[in-house]
């Protein structure tokens, strides 16, 4: 079953003789709980289609449905509720709010979401992300790793269906970064979450079930890894 229908998609910034074509009549599908590498040089798109796929830039032109839902129909509210619900992001950079602690960064979603916490499945994210004694650290008192520990513990607080993860082993070294990789292995076998990560590293694309690549905002690849 497809979670994901990609149709026809552009995306063009600029004008006149400062167009670039980010991505250019892209169309594929990705299937419920699959875990997908998308993956290209720098400049290829990989990561304009993973932030549209998420609701946070907007196509030129073509469709995303996700689960059903044409998701650029919506509002900008209804938009905003969809990407705090059903999308979880993880970026390079963390993107944790400085002032607030392990578990209130991890817990922001909910909340703007005007929702009560689950206090059951909190215990749990801490737990399976090694930050029970980190609780009420601030993200400064942090290791990298465990900076992108709390990231992935936000993303998933709210049960996504869909994380999305742009080069999340980017800042870390070898061994924080394949522990990264295994959560989110984990997060996509147990949970059933379709898992779709940009990514330059080929030991990683290796451990998906698809490969897609992007060049010059075309796809230039797709196949299950290893073949």
């Amino acid at each position: 079953m497809d979670i994901l229908q990609i149709e026809n998609l552009c995306k063009v910034y600029g004008e006149g003789e400062n167009k670039v074509v980010a991505l250019d009549d892209v169309s594929l599908t990705i299937g419920k709980g699959e875990f997908v590498a998308v993956v290209g040089s720098s400049g290829s798109g990989k990561s304009t289609l993973l932030h549209i796929i998420g609701g946070v830039d907007e196509p030129t032109s073509g469709k995303v449905y996700l689960d059903g839902q044409d998701v650029y129909a919506q509002n900008r509210d209804k938009l905003a509720i969809f990407r705090r619900r059903q999308v979880g992001l993880i970026y390079q950079f963390y993107n944790l709010i400085p002032t607030l602690d392990v578990v209130e960064n991890i817990t922001l979603p909910v909340l703007l979401d005007k929702r009560e916490v689950n206090e059951e499945r909190l215990e749990e994210l801490l737990r399976l992300l090694g930050l029970t004694d980190r609780r009420t650290h601030l993200p400064n008192q942090l290791s990298g790793g465990q900076q992108q520990r709390v990231s992935i513990g936000r993303a998933l607080m709210n049960a996504p269906s869909v994380m999305l993860a742009d080069e999340p082993t980017g800042n870390l070294d070898s061994q924080s970064g394949q522990e990264i990789v295994s959560l989110l292995k984990f997060s996509n076998r147990n949970y059933g979450q379709t898992l779709i990560v940009v990514t330059h590293d080929e030991d990683i694309a290796m451990q998906a079930d698809r490969v897609i690549g992007i060049s010059d905002g075309r796809i230039s690849r797709n196949e299950r890894a290893g073949a």
